[in-house]
């Protein structure tokens, strides 16, 4: 498969622009949410829904949307979906009431599920195997980029034209650049015809991926009923799919792609390096603001060391994974997370800002180079022409690691707030350093896993059956994390906010 170098160059460019500006729109909503429940007289709860609602819907639908970009070509979904993106935008501005906001917000998460997968299908298809770690990891950068001036561009046009103004801010690149792409006639691998859409199993998984996301996001709130019901609810549909999936012809996750156990290994790692990023974060904007007693502003300044290591070493990372491996390099990753986590846990009211910085640098430093690394193997495991599904359950990790991370972290500081009760009501040294300490065990099961990845001389070429098998001479690229859940977690970084956990 030939690509020229024009269009390669159009093909990086759509890829980088799409995923930059999905990170871009869940960043400026974290600044205009209070003023959007103000003009709008809604109540915190149907706010917090204009942000779960996307969540839900992104989470459920990214394998059905990898396996429509395998079935009918990346580059038509990606069009598809930052169109539809750049419209539902236009739309959200221009909404009556908050009622539409969050129905609106549900249709862009779907357009951003279409659109997701498909930029590291794109790239796939474009980019020689041993080509593609560098293009990725500036894909990475270029989200960091645009979380940490989102909130600055946010509070830029919020100030003077109100919160409605934000979210006309992508429409114009997300029409100029889905046309562009568009106008790419490019060979791309696509799934053969032949084969049938399971509808069936696509409505099994968005259901157990809606429940599971949804149980997860109401884990910190009073009463447990509604968790326990939506436990079950998530196990019995998730039953069902698997049931489905051995005995369909024609399943929605094939074999050949979650059958290494490489790729499942990989999997598991990225829900772990999300979970642990997220609550860490979560907790530790509760120190900053809660314990040391710092505004935003400096609580950004304070951090500002973790989504910087997260943008300049994705590059580094790829040149890392190319000597060392994904073994190796996940590894070392998962451990500098870990360790970051420890000396957040470590931090007190005498902590000064170099101790507070090298931990978020630990921590930024060992996400951005996880993701680079476990990505490959998800990605690059995968026969070519499902690579659309790879994607796809790579950002399904991705959305779902931080819910748990967050949910996690939240249960464990109400259980250490005063008299037991919500985070709100008291934050102290303790109760961050607990919650910290476990989110570093959970950072340990991933080295755990990483143990299960390729190594140096193992290189992640498909083969018929999927496995992953070596080759001479040849090492993993990079892949990419989910864009949303990046964006996020540079914005909690950069802006602060009120500790609460929400992406996407």
């Amino acid at each position: 498969m030939t690509v020229g170098a024009g269009r390669r160059r159009i093909t990086l460019s759509g890829s980088v622009v799409g995923a930059a500006l999905v990170a871009l729109d869940g960043t400026v909503l974290t600044v205009v949410q209070p003023t959007m429940q103000r003009d709008l007289d809604a109540s915190f709860e149907q706010v917090q829904w204009t942000s779960t609602g996307y969540l839900i819907a992104v989470a459920s639908l990214l394998v059905l949307a990898g396996r429509l970009g395998d079935r009918y070509g990346h580059r038509r979904v990606f069009a598809v979906g930052i169109l539809g993106f750049g419209a539902v935008s236009a739309a959200i501005g221009l909404a009556p009431d908050i009622g539409w906001v969050i129905a609106l917000r549900v249709v862009q998460g779907v357009f951003g599920a279409l659109l997701q997968p498909a930029t590291l299908g794109m790239l796939r298809a474009a980019f020689p195997p041993d080509r593609l770690g560098m293009p990725i990891a500036l894909r990475i950068s270029a989200i960091g980029l645009a979380a940490a001036a989102g909130p600055l561009v946010g509070g830029a046009l919020a100030a003077p034209f109100g919160w409605r103004a934000v979210f006309f801010l992508n429409v114009v690149p997300a029409v100029v650049i889905g046309l562009l792409v568009l106008a790419v006639r490019g060979p791309e691998p696509v799934e053969g015809a032949g084969k049938r859409l399971d509808l069936p199993g696509a409505c099994l998984l968005a259901v157990t991926l809606a429940c599971l996301v949804h149980t997860l996001v109401g884990v910190p709130e009073p009463g447990g009923a509604a968790t326990a019901a939506g436990a079950c609810a998530t196990v019995v549909t998730g039953v069902v799919f698997v049931r489905h999936e051995r005995r369909t012809r024609f399943p929605l996750v094939p074999p050949e792609v979650l059958g290494p156990v490489a790729v499942a290994s990989a999997l598991g790692v990225l829900v772990c390096a999300s979970a642990v990023l997220f609550g860490a974060l979560f907790t530790g904007v509760y120190f900053l603001q809660g314990v040391l007693g710092l505004d935003p502003f400096h609580s950004a300044l304070r951090a500002l060391p973790g989504p910087a290591a997260m943008v300049l070493g994705a590059p580094v990372a790829a040149v890392l994974l190319r000597r060392h491996g994904p073994r190796r390099t996940t590894a070392v990753a998962m451990s500098l997370l870990g360790l970051g986590a420890l000396v957040l846990s470590r931090l007190d009211r005498a902590s000064g800002v170099t101790a507070v910085g090298v931990a978020f640098l630990l921590v930024g430093a060992g996400f951005g180079a996880v993701m680079v690394a476990a990505t490959a193997v998800v990605v690059r495991g995968a026969p070519a022409e499902h690579a659309g599904v790879a994607g796809g359950l790579q950002q399904t990790a991705m959305n779902v690691g931080p819910v748990l991370g967050v949910a996690a972290a939240t249960t464990l500081m109400s259980l250490g707030a005063p008299g037991g009760g919500p985070v709100s009501t008291g934050v102290s040294v303790s109760a961050t350093g607990s919650t910290l300490t476990v989110l570093a065990a959970v950072a340990a099961v991933g080295v755990l896993l990483a143990a299960a990845l390729p190594g140096r001389s193992g290189a992640l070429l498909p083969g018929r059956s999927g496995a992953v098998r070596p080759g001479p001479g040849r090492t993993a690229e990079a892949g990419a994390p989910g864009g949303d859940n990046v964006s996020y977690a540079c914005s909690k970084l950069v802006y602060g906010g009120d500790g609460g956990g929400e992406n996407d």
